[in-house]
């Protein structure tokens, strides 16, 4: 199930009016999709040999379990479900040591959740990442400052499907209209798209394309709160 923790902010229903922000977390909040590199990499040399640049590419921001089955389509493998599911328990395992070492904040996200969490705004963490991970990252991150997480093991389906971000916006009791989603990849930015959500791309590894409810920044560096109403209005008109 999907973890309440911290005290939730009193949310207005307020129609149209910015009332939560969805943070991704891998590229978005902190320095991790070099970790995923290095684990997904290692994964394919576990598989039987190196990742192409294509497959690597194809994984960023998805789902565990697609970001390993194209790991076995990359080296022309169709595993069993039970050689997936290894796959699976191997890469969680090896990425919880690399957690576990230290995960770096993404410049200016420790502000941006701060000055969110201060403004009385509802958040949550919105991630592929299952919950095993995420548990290590909010160690860095700091429970307090959500009202909810969603992992990639607790919905029906993860990016892009919109699943993840429907159900964070369902537990803050909101549409996901009078939502601002945080992404940094493609495979985010359209799962917030299709949910509802206005997203705010801060591009990490990738190019994401545009589309008429996404807003690009560059950084959160000098992200204010006043920003992100001027960013989640403009994304709605």
């Amino acid at each position: 199930m999907s973890e309440l923790i911290g005290d939730a902010p009193a949310i207005s229903k307020r129609a149209g009016v910015l009332q939560a922000v969805l943070w991704d977390m891998d590229g978005t909040l902190l320095e991790s999709e070099q970790l995923w590199d290095i684990g997904m990499r290692e994964l394919s040399l576990h598989l039987g040999g190196p990742m192409s640049e294509e497959v690597r590419i194809s994984t960023i921001g998805g789902p565990l379990d697609l970001s390993v089955w194209r790991t076995f389509d990359g080296l022309g493998l169709d595993p069993t479900p039970d050689e997936q599911t290894a796959a699976e328990d191997w890469l969680n395992a090896y990425m919880s040591v690399l957690f576990a070492k230290g995960l770096p904040w993404r410049p200016g996200a420790r502000d941006a959740l701060g000055a969110v969490r201060a403004a009385g705004l509802g958040q949550a963490l919105v991630t592929n990442t299952g919950r095993m991970l995420c548990d290590v990252a909010l160690d860095t991150l700091g429970r307090d400052h959500f009202d909810h997480t969603v992992c990639g093991d607790e919905v029906p389906a993860g990016k892009p499907d919109p699943a993840p971000y429907l159900r964070a916006a369902e537990l803050l009791g909101l549409d996901p209209a009078q939502c601002l989603a945080v992404e940094d990849s493609p495979t985010g930015a359209a799962a917030a798209d299709a949910a509802g959500c206005t997203v705010l791309v801060v591009p990490s590894l990738t190019t994401v394309p545009a589309s008429s409810r996404r807003v690009f920044r560059s950084t959160l560096e000098g992200l204010s709160v006043a920003d992100l109403h001027a960013l989640h209005a403009s994304g709605r008109q």
